[in-house]
């Protein structure tokens, strides 16, 4: 695949439905690493994803007519907080997270943004390999009750 075969832009609203169904598969395979489909991404209603769509600075990536990358950000101060980037799992290793990071991240110091925060759990090795890959640092470990860590992790986004 290659760079103009991914066409990515803003997220929006009427993306949820679309948004909602990636993220139940993507999501499946950290469901099976952390032993429990009970997780929020797992969990969350279409109204509240619709709900966090309507003021979100996320990206979606296409190939084709077929939404196969979401990822959801907004700003906190000078923060830009990105959560819940997703991959359909047949598209997983083919650099799509990557092109969304860096276009959340664009669209983050487009809106003031100076530094970008996201987190996963520490069990998922190809989530931090990424992170690690595209420039974040890890800032924070939080135990869980489950004795799983959250792992904090930040990059700059203004040179």
């Amino acid at each position: 695949m290659s760079a103009v075969d991914v066409a990515v832009r803003d997220i929006r609203v009427e993306d949820a439905g679309e948004v909602l169904t990636l993220q139940r598969a993507a999501f499946v395979q950290e469901a099976l690493i952390y032993g429990t489909p009970d997780m929020p991404p797992l969990t969350q209603s279409l109204d509240e994803l619709a709900h966090e769509l309507r003021e979100n600075l996320g990206r979606v990536a296409h190939v084709g007519p077929r939404m196969v990358g979401a990822v959801r950000a907004r700003r906190d101060g000078a923060l830009l907080l990105i959560g819940r980037l997703v991959i359909a799992p047949d598209q997983q290793g083919k650099g799509i997270g990557s092109r969304l990071l860096a276009a959340v991240e664009e669209r983050g110091r487009d809106a003031g943004a100076s530094e970008a925060e996201l987190f996963t759990g520490s069990l998922s090795d190809a989530n931090l390999r990424l992170y690690e890959r595209e420039g974040y640092v890890e800032t924070q470990r939080v135990p869980g009750d489950d004795g799983i860590e959250q792992v904090f992790l930040r990059k700059r986004l203004v040179s």
